[in-house]
C-alpha cells in the first residue's frame, strides 16, 4: 500500500535532517494519512478511503465528499477516486426518473 492520500496525491517528501552540528542526513516526510469512511449523497453509500488529515479538512470545507471529487483535477486522484468521481458525475446527469402524469 502506498503512502498516497486517495484525494490529494499527497506523498511522502524527502530532504535533510540537520543537526546541531550541521552535518545533514536523509530522511523522509510522511504524509499523515488516516483511514476514513465518507458518505456520497449522490450515490447513496459510503467509502472507505486512505487520505490526509489535510484532504480530510479539505473535504468538510467544500461541503462533502461529492463536491470535493466534482471540483479536483483528475491528474491528483487515485484510480479508485477517479472511478468515484466518474461515477458521482454520471449520477449527477443522470436524468431523474420523470413522474407520471
Amino acid at each position: 500500500m502506498s503512502r498516497r492520500c486517495d484525494l490529494t496525491g499527497k506523498a511522502v517528501l524527502t530532504g535533510h535532517l540537520v543537526s546541531h552540528s550541521n552535518r545533514k542526513t536523509k530522511r523522509r516526510f510522511l504524509p499523515n494519512l488516516c483511514n476514513v469512511t465518507l458518505q456520497s449523497e449522490i450515490l447513496n453509500r459510503s467509502v472507505r478511503l486512505r487520505i490526509s488529515a489535510n484532504a480530510l479538512k479539505s473535504v468538510d470545507h467544500r461541503g462533502g465528499l461529492d463536491a470535493f471529487l466534482k471540483k479536483a483535477h483528475d491528474e491528483e486522484l487515485s484510480p479508485r477516486a477517479l472511478e468515484l468521481k466518474r461515477l458521482v458525475v454520471k449520477a449527477m446527469n443522470a436524468p431523474e426518473a420523470a413522474p407520471a402524469a
